[in-house]
């Protein structure tokens, strides 16, 4: 375990949830904080900045949804939302309102150790210092080290996702070539999915949304029907 754990927020009204998540997540050497709603949730975030949020959709007095969204306007620590089985359209939601994953209900607590740790991987993983880590196109410089996007004229940075820098990141590796939605959970996620999963879509159109809010018709990325996607511009490689 690491000298300072890694900090987990939990936002969960159902209290024996919280306490199983707590105990099997704390014996894997997490730092756990709970909060029942919004309120408590807010009061916690004056005193500390959680790794990560763990985030049930249905809540008391302000859902999951419109938390999801505060958070994500503040800030991009990553988050995981729960959800029931039923809620395909407000996963989608949330999504759209910035969740890096998602996790159904019922759920075990190893399945929720293993999307927290990859989550926290994309995030937080050092790469090996390597030539040319930058990438340049369409206006945009893209540090694949630095994990950051910012726009080549001006440096002003761009803020994404932990979701949204890996997706920009896998098509600005693979430019002009159609990538079906399988290879690119492969490529940003790394894990078994549902076939009928619409996370990439939901987010290639908040990636889409987000970069042309900063250059206008901008078109970075082509829907390729019963294909995938494809980044449509040349990727130059600079120091």
């Amino acid at each position: 375990m690491n000298q300072i754990a890694t900090r987990l927020l939990m936002v969960e009204d159902d209290p024996e949830i919280s306490r199983l998540v707590s105990e099997f997540m704390t014996r894997e050497g997490f730092e756990m904080h709970l909060a029942e709603n919004g309120v408590e949730m807010d009061a916690l975030l004056t005193r500390l900045r959680p790794d990560l949020v763990i985030l049930d959709l249905m809540l008391p007095g302000e859902d999951g949804l419109s938390i999801c969204r505060r958070l994500r306007l503040a800030d991009t620590i990553p988050i995981i939302m729960l959800t029931a089985k039923s809620d395909e359209v407000d996963r989608v939601v949330g999504l759209e309102m910035g969740a890096d994953d998602y996790l159904v209900k019922p759920f075990g607590a190893r399945e929720l150790l293993a999307r927290v740790r990859a989550v926290l991987r994309r995030g937080q993983a050092s790469v090996a210092p390597r030539a040319n880590r930058r990438l340049s196109f369409e206006g945009f410089v893209l540090d694949l080290d630095a994990r950051g996007l910012e726009i080549a004229e001006s440096g002003e940075p761009i803020q994404l996702t932990t979701a949204e820098f890996d997706l920009l990141a896998c098509f600005a590796q693979h430019p002009r070539r159609v990538l079906t939605r399988d290879q690119i959970m492969d490529f940003t996620r790394g894990r078994n999915f549902d076939p009928f999963d619409r996370t990439i879509d939901m987010l290639v159109s908040r990636l889409r949304r987000k970069l042309s809010a900063v250059i206008p018709d901008v078109n970075l990325i082509s829907t390729v029907r019963n294909g995938g996607y494809l980044m449509t511009v040349p990727v130059k490689q600079v120091l």
